[in-house]
């Protein structure tokens, strides 16, 4: 029946005037054909019915009316009796009578439909436009978050540790005072001068955190190196950074997303895998962008579950965000993330816009 309807539905309307013309006339036909003693008043219905559907109510009534005097013409035409043509005249009315409320309940029910898909072409469309904002207040948000972070990271880098610096300065001066004077506290100031250090050390590797991606297009290669040295530095395991051939990627936020991809891998490796090798590998086709964050931890049973934590919804949001495509599959061991991104889809609103 859907085919059937469909079917219909397709077709213009001079094209439906045209098949509904033609089902009345081959109804009539037979209608002639097998005499008076048989009534095709039911096989007209149809042609009413597609009427009323897919045309209008008065032109499905201008086929009942047509349908009725042909029906009647044709009772006549194959050899009637006289005393038989009032019993065909009230026959022709009652199915012009029936014709009429199929007619109208057909059109209420068309009207009813259409109200209907009416309401539901609305309601998608308001749906439509609340999702586009929604993903424009995700990424106005994740926006914002980035660029406070990396305003963050530049002042810790540009301030703190300046202050730090001048304070190791100071320390060491203090110290070469005090040796020169050969006072005891001189190892008092070079312990200062160790801790010191040690604090420039932790606010430029929380800097380079928060501020990963500088803005040279290179910028996405030199902070892969920087998380892999860092990464096997503080965790004590094989942490790498592959990249045969130079990937440029032009578009701070594109990259952006791209490092906190990886960097949650990286963390999820090492807290939920407990890896021991880590791998970071960026490589570039004319086409396309393609990062893995593979390790030999414990993974997990494929496929992937959906609700394994914040983690990866944060990952898929963000490669939803560039317009990427992002798979997380168990590996023969541990886990592989594989982002791809179309050269096509690299622009996006810039972090600094």
């Amino acid at each position: 029946m859907l085919p059937l309807i469909g079917f219909f539905e397709r077709r213009s309307r001079p094209a439906l005037i045209a098949i509904i013309s033609a089902i009345v006339l081959i109804v009539a036909v037979a209608d002639y054909f097998t005499g008076y003693d048989f009534s095709f008043a039911f096989f007209y219905l149809g042609a009413v019915a597609l009427a009323t559907w897919f045309i209008s109510p008065r032109f499905a009534l201008l086929i009942s009316v047509i349908s009725v005097l042909l029906g009647f013409a044709g009772d006549l035409l194959a050899g009637a009796a006289k005393e038989k043509l009032f019993l065909s005249g009230w026959n022709a009315v009652l199915a012009l009578a029936f014709y009429a409320v199929t007619v109208n309940i057909l059109a209420a029910l068309r009207s009813l439909q259409n109200r209907l898909e009416e309401k539901v072409r609305g309601r998608t469309a308001e749906l439509t436009e609340e999702m586009l904002k929604r993903e424009f207040l995700e990424r106005e948000l994740l926006a914002v978050s980035e660029r406070e972070q990396r305003r963050i990271g530049h002042d810790i880098h540009d301030s703190l540790c300046q202050h730090l610096t001048a304070t190791a300065i100071a320390g060491e001066v203090l110290r070469e005072k005090l040796e020169a004077k050969e006072q005891p506290e001189a190892a008092d100031a070079r312990c200062l001068i160790a801790l010191v250090e040690e604090g420039i050390s932790l606010a430029r590797s929380m800097a380079r955190g928060l501020a990963p991606i500088e803005l040279e297009e290179d910028g996405l290669m030199a902070a892969f190196h920087d998380m892999a040295h860092t990464t096997g530095e503080r965790f004590r395991i094989d942490c790498r950074f592959e990249c045969k051939d130079p990937v440029y990627v032009h578009d701070l936020a594109v990259a952006g997303h791209l490092f906190r991809i990886a960097q949650e891998a990286v963390t999820n490796a090492i807290k939920h895998g407990r890896a021991r090798l880590v791998v970071i590998a960026l490589s570039s086709t004319p086409a396309e962008i393609r990062l893995a964050v593979r390790d030999d931890g414990s993974g997990f049973p494929e496929p992937a579950p959906e609700a394994r934590g914040m983690g990866m919804h944060i990952m898929r949001h963000r490669a939803r965000m560039i317009g990427a495509q992002i798979q997380i599959r168990r590996a023969q061991p541990g886990t592989l993330v594989e982002c791809v991104l179309r050269r096509e889809e690299e622009v996006v609103p810039s972090l600094n816009e």
